[in-house]
């Protein structure tokens, strides 16, 4: 698995995979995935929290029913709303607007339920995740997880008290022209603390878990290629909006 290491490791300094990969499996690919982090960590960056991936929309069980994978997110690639970043720094982008919740507590541990899930978190902020599409042509699902699920970094705006009505959330993208999509969130997403409570399930099984001040997305509500330098927005109703410029 060393090749397809360095391999990985290459795309995420460059943006792009010169060639498919041999397929791996869902839990190689996790494990893969945590050597990525850790090659980060040495090299002198710091984690930040998680996404936990395959909760909405057509990519919903696109795995398997129920499987969740998680993606760890740099604490250098946290934004804050109204923040920029630069087109060609990224390469092939993406954003999409998720939600954003603030673990206020650690916790490691297994069986974790969503209302434990609840009493780690003390706020959610309208977000933004930044996607890097590394992948070129068809790979297996663990070359996807090792891949970090397309993850670059997030945008939080500002937190609200996380008891919400969450199904009656209308969420809006726009950029400079108007709006480019909209969704309305029943169905279209899983509850966001059963979402977490398999994140912290799935970490345990690797010895990890949630530390206070990290952050957490859940999935996501818009999808938007990015090609051109402007200013997106995305509203979240009642919870408040998130804006990133794209330079």
């Amino acid at each position: 698995m060393t090749n397809i290491a360095d391999t990985v490791w290459r795309a995420m300094q460059t943006g792009e995979y010169a060639n498919e990969l041999e397929p791996l499996d869902i839990a190689a690919g996790q494990q893969l995935q945590l050597e990525m982090l850790s090659r980060w960590q040495h090299a002198g960056e710091q984690l930040g929290g998680f996404k936990i991936g395959l909760t909405s929309g057509q990519a919903r069980n696109s795995m398997g029913d129920g499987v969740r994978p998680f993606g760890f997110i740099l604490q250098s690639r946290i934004l804050q709303s109204g923040g920029a970043v630069e087109h060609s720094l990224i390469g092939k982008m993406g954003v999409e607007n998720e939600l954003v919740f603030n673990i206020c507590a650690d916790i490691k541990a297994d069986n974790v339920t969503p209302e434990v899930a609840r009493s780690v978190v003390d706020g959610v902020a309208p977000g933004f995740e930044i996607n890097q599409p590394r992948l070129q042509g068809t790979h297996s699902n663990g070359v996807r997880i090792a891949d970090n699920l397309t993850q670059w970094g997030i945008v939080v705006g500002n937190f609200v008290h996380p008891d919400q009505n969450y199904d009656d959330l209308n969420v809006v993208l726009s950029n400079d022209d108007g709006v480019l999509q909209q969704v309305a969130a029943a169905t279209h997403i899983d509850n966001h603390f059963a979402s977490i409570a398999a994140l912290i399930n799935g970490l345990y099984q690797y010895n990890m878990g949630l530390t206070k001040g990290m952050k957490v997305i859940t999935g996501s509500y818009t999808r938007q290629s990015v090609k051109a330098a402007g200013r997106f927005i995305g509203d979240f109703g009642s919870i408040g909006s998130v804006e990133l410029e794209v330079k």
